[in-house]
Order: C-alpha cells, then structure tokens, then sequence
C-alpha cells in the first residue's frame, strides 16, 4: 500500500547538518584499519613469497618494504593494528556491559587514538 503522507514525515539529519561525535568516527576509523589490515596482510603474504620462490624476487620485495614509502606502509600498518585491536577491546569491554555511559565511551575513543599513537612510536622507537 502506498504511503500518502510521505512528504510530511520529518527526513534524517544530512551529513552537512550532522555533527561527528567521537564514538562514531571512532567505529569508522576501526572499520577503515580492518580493511587496512588486510591489505598489510597481503604485503607480509607477498614478502613471504618472494623469499619462498628466488633471491631475486625478495630483493625486489624487500627493497620496496625497505625503502621509505615502504616504512611509511609499515608504520601506518602497525598504527591500524593497534587501533584496530584497542578498538576490538572497546566491543568487549561493552558486550560485558562496561563503560557504556557517553562521556566514558567518548573519552575511550580519544584514548585509542592516542594510545594507538603512543604505542606506535614505542614500536618504532624499538626496532
């Protein structure tokens, strides 16, 4: 059956109105690193591989991991799995019923990005 009072239904907040809040970048940002994470998988698949089939093909590999786009790569990856991971831990910490009050889950999701960030550096500082 048709809907006759379509036009008189109030519409759903537009992006252009629609103020971010912190908790929902932060679930766009854990969905972005997941992707991202696969896509550093496949790095790590393909390094194996080239050692696994001659010298030649990993000196390739190796050299574009190796280089500064390549650390770069690198960096951001490790980046993503921390976040990703503080952010797994976040679901969990929820699923049990915790730190679901709005002020904590906001202050939660700054702390992954810091904390992401700081253990970054603590991992590249180490190696």
């Amino acid at each position: 059956m048709a809907d006759v009072n379509r036009g008189n239904r109030p519409l759903s907040p537009h992006l252009q109105i629609y103020r971010p809040q912190w908790t929902s970048m932060s679930s766009i940002m854990v969905r972005i690193t997941g992707i991202g994470c696969l896509i550093a998988s496949v790095l790590v698949v393909a390094w194996l591989l080239a050692a696994a089939s001659s010298e030649a093909a990993f000196a390739v590999v190796d050299g574009l991991l190796r280089s500064v786009l390549g650390n770069l790569i690198l960096i951001a990856a490790v980046w993503g799995i921390f976040y990703h991971m503080l952010g797994r831990l976040r679901h969990v910490l929820w699923d049990f019923g915790h730190f679901i009050q709005v002020p904590v889950s906001e202050d939660m999701a700054k702390g992954m990005f810091i904390l992401a960030t700081l253990l970054t550096i603590f991992v590249v500082i180490a190696v």
